[in-house]
């Protein structure tokens, strides 16, 4: 993929905002376990950050999903991944369906006070017994009157106890599982919504993550994003999204690790020389680097297919998994070359450490890839298969 004088000055206002305004905020944030949403989109809006390729009529820039891409790295230099992930959710992850399928009254209402700053956001599809598997999901809303009314519960949302409101996904009918399901804006704010549960994570913990509760919530049935029955399929394409946001994010951040792990293990000394001295030590370093480099080479690829209205659902998936998977072995590979220091609360180090653990899990686990990958390879068994094979065996 070429970058453009655009594309690169773009990146640096995104790495100007994180290394002025989120990254000396970070120690008191990860303590308080939650960001100041509105007070950072705010701030984001006026640098034009929150729309960068959503619709023109909303405020957006209307650039294509590559101009994103590269917010999405330079985001990857906060030394926290919970203000990225809540940035994310915010450009990537609850707002794409809605700027792709909504009705204009729909994204005047809820997408372009977003892009100016002056909402903030949450994306609720997981529960307690469906998280990857959003086919499984039981939080249901049927038609009364002109309203939907919702009951069920949504498990680990991000920005979920300040959040204005939520792109939610919910069962709209007794059909097929993948044709059921539709996605309604549903504002935080409406009668029947408890979300005063805050979850205590191992990481990412300047983010705030909620469950949310919903008894005969009342949503006007205008708030309805798309085709009723279509959600699953919208779903699916936010999805595409959310892992590229989660690829292109993760590069950045593993590399300012290694670097800064080669630096340290320059000056630290043991048995009469530095330890990055140690062919086994700078060889790992050089290993780690290369991987870094092609999952971005493979988050490029991925974007330039997205950019051109090919299906990069195969490549995207790829590099979710990869970034999951390069992400762990960086962080303990470094945390080991640290030491003792490297096992402090504080240190970069041990916050990536804990904060890039979520990638293989969130967004899809690293199974659920490695399940769509298999599928679009041809080499995943069919349901069929499995039946024959099980009566085979009895």
């Amino acid at each position: 993929m070429l970058l453009s004088h655009e594309h690169q000055e773009l990146y640096k206002t995104t790495r100007r905002f994180v290394e002025s305004e989120l990254n000396p905020n970070v120690p008191e944030w990860e303590k308080q376990g939650i960001w100041p949403a509105r007070e950072v989109l705010k701030k984001m809006a006026g640098l034009g950050l929150l729309g960068i390729n959503k619709p023109e009529h909303c405020g957006g820039m209307g650039l294509d999903y590559s101009y994103q891409m590269m917010m999405a790295q330079a985001l990857g230099n906060c030394t926290a991944g919970g203000l990225p992930m809540g940035i994310g959710v915010v450009t990537d992850m609850a707002t794409p369906a809605l700027a792709r399928f909504g009705s204009p009254d729909l994204q005047l209402e809820y997408l372009a006070p977003v892009i100016a700053g002056d909402l903030c956001c949450s994306i609720a599809v997981s529960e307690a017994g469906a998280g990857s598997d959003v086919a499984s999901i039981k939080t249901h809303a049927r038609k009364e009157g002109g309203d939907y009314v919702i009951n069920g519960s949504k498990m680990w949302i991000t920005n979920g106890t300040q959040a204005d409101w939520a792109c939610m996904l919910v069962n709209t009918s007794e059909g097929k599982a993948h044709q059921n399901k539709s996605l309604i804006i549903v504002p935080l704010d409406a009668k029947g919504i408890d979300r005063n549960t805050r979850l205590d994570k191992l990481g990412m913990r300047s983010s705030d993550t909620a469950m949310i509760f919903l008894d005969n919530v009342r949503v006007p049935q205008r708030n309805l994003v798309g085709e009723e029955g279509a959600g699953f399929v919208y779903q699916m394409l936010q999805f595409q999204e959310e892992r590229l946001f989660a690829a292109a994010n993760g590069i950045d951040g593993l590399l300012n690790i290694i670097n800064e792990t080669i630096e340290y293990a320059r000056q630290r000394q043991a048995f009469g020389q530095s330890i990055l001295d140690n062919q086994s030590v700078h060889f790992r370093l050089a290993e780690l680097c290369t991987e870094v480099e092609c999952v971005k080479a493979l988050t490029y690829q991925a974007t330039e297919e997205h950019v051109a209205g090919r299906d990069a659902t195969l490549l995207a998936s790829m590099a979710k998994l990869k970034i999951g998977r390069v992400a762990r072995e960086v962080t303990d590979a470094c945390l080991q070359y640290w030491g003792g220091q490297g096992y402090m609360w504080e240190t970069n180090v041990a916050r990536a450490y804990r904060d890039t653990r979520l990638v293989s899990i969130g967004g899809g686990a690293d199974e659920i890839m490695l399940g769509i990958i298999c599928k679009l390879m041809g080499t995943l068994p069919s349901k069929a298969q499995h039946a024959r094979s099980k009566n085979n065996s009895a």
